[in-house]
């Protein structure tokens, strides 16, 4: 999971902005504090000294938490972000800590040195508008990037903000007569710096133990239980890291279901993932079962692929209450018989394993053909023998119709011969599969050398 060269550039510009940003704010509030005397804005300095190192940190974060994976860090550097979060977090609850315990001390011995000062106040409502401008242009880039650092630091000026309007809030009452006021207005500013912290900490220690996002568990189980192929959702499981999250679903599918269609559906599954969850790194992972709905047929060619074997002509028979199945079994033609018959017979036992040991379970072992059969067309004259030959024996056969496209060729052993034919649309396949079969025979009744017919059959239109 990589952040866009334009979101990390994003993402860096606004951090190293809000580090100036944060210097010039210090400034100002050092300034208003030693004019006024008030505590409420030297808490707003420690604040600010604070803010300073922590959007500094910041910086440096963002820049470390968007390199790319590594041989060291195979989940990325994002969560460097956390880390500096974390210690933003410590220092906004020392800082709080710090100027409540001024605040009280002041309240308890009435000691209330404060003097206004118009000069502060200007300086004052300058900071907010600089903080209320800063925290929305972090939390926009935070919210695009789902940067961790940035959220906190948008936190940060926000807090300022509202803590700064409490401390403009004191000098107007000290300037009406009510000194006490600022001590008041420093406890809360303590407060926001401590909600500002716990709010920071609960964030930054969720990413730190990887808890999963609140609601994305279901919201993932729901797009997979929707999801065509699923039968069932084993396993979700989430964590936040850094812009984006990471997560690792696990299906079950029909072990019926191809190796393309599989593919292809955990394919699916991790694109509408992301499409609800922006920037998440998904992993699919599926388990085959069996189902309900499979047939005895179903059984034996699952087996059959599970062992790499090549099984057709499976002839599924009930003799009485017993039940037998046959089937043709394609191996190596140089392979020993006695290998071909233990490959044979383990596959026999699956079967009676899968549906039961008093099956009856036959195999016809045969070699498979070559991979590649070397032969050349035919002359002229012996294809248009044969094609006379297709054309009168086609003539026999009602449901056979416009016998086309026909090549016949030579290889080393013998004949093949393959064509097309026209079949009515509404011919059920067992029917016109029948009359190709005969067909076939009388070729092959006529030429001793024909090898094999090659029939492709195709709708007539109509």
């Amino acid at each position: 999971m990589t952040i866009s060269p334009n979101g990390s550039a994003a993402k860096q510009a606004a951090a190293g902005t809000s580090v100036l940003a944060s210097g010039g704010l210090l400034l100002l509030k050092l300034i208003a504090a030693v004019v006024t005397g008030s505590l409420g804005l030297f808490g707003e300095v420690a604040h600010g000294l604070i803010d300073l190192g922590a959007t500094i940190v910041t910086w440096f974060a963002v820049r470390v938490g968007d390199k790319p994976a590594d041989e060291d860090h195979h989940f990325g550097h994002s969560k460097v972000e956390s880390v500096a979060a974390l210690a933003e977090t410590v220092l906004l609850l020392v800082t709080g800590l710090a100027v409540a315990a001024a605040a009280a001390y002041r309240l308890w011995n009435g000691t209330h040195e404060v003097s206004f000062s118009w000069l502060a106040v200007g300086l004052i409502v300058l900071t907010i508008g600089v903080d209320f401008n800063r925290s929305r242009m972090l939390e926009k880039t935070a919210q695009a990037t789902g940067s961790d650092a940035l959220a906190a630091d948008a936190l940060h000026f926000r807090a300022d903000m509202w803590s700064s309007g409490a401390v403009l809030i004191g000098l107007i009452c000290v300037a009406l007569g009510a000194p006490w006021a600022d001590s008041v207005v420093a406890l809360l500013v303590a407060g926001f710096i401590a909600v500002s912290g716990y709010r920071l900490g609960v964030r930054t220690f969720a990413t730190l133990v990887d808890q999963a996002p609140e609601g994305v568990a279901e919201q993932i189980r729901t797009i997979a239980d929707e999801h065509a192929g699923v039968l069932a959702v084993t396993r979700v499981r989430a964590r936040p890291s850094g812009a984006g999250i990471f997560i690792e679903l696990a299906v079950q599918i029909s072990r019926l279901m191809p190796l393309t269609s599989v593919a292809a559906m955990k394919a699916d599954l991790q694109t509408a993932v992301r499409k609800a969850i922006p920037n998440a790194d998904v992993t699919v992972s599926t388990e085959s079962i069996e189902i309900d709905t499979e047939t005895v047929f179903d059984k034996v060619m699952v087996l059959a692929r599970h062992e790499a074997l090549a099984v057709h002509h499976v002839l599924v028979q009930k003799v009485g209450e017993r039940l037998s199945v046959s089937f043709d079994l394609e191996v190596d033609g140089s392979m020993p018989l006695i290998e071909a018959h233990e490959t044979a017979s383990r596959l026999e036992q699956e079967i009676r394993k899968s549906l039961g040991s008093d099956v009856e379970v036959e195999s016809h072992i045969e070699p498979l053909p070559p991979e590649i059969i070397h032969d050349r067309d035919a002359p002229g004259e012996m294809l248009a023998s044969f094609k006379d030959q297709l054309l009168t024996f086609a003539r026999q056969e009602p449901l056979i119709q416009d016998v086309h496209n026909v090549r016949l060729r030579q290889a080393p052993n013998g004949l093949f011969i393959h064509y097309h034919c026209r079949v009515r649309p509404e011919t059920r396949v067992a029917d016109a599969h029948l009359a190709i079969d005969r067909l076939e025979d009388k070729l092959k009744a006529s030429n001793p050398e024909l090898l094999r017919v090659v029939a492709h059959a195709e709708p007539l239109k109509v």
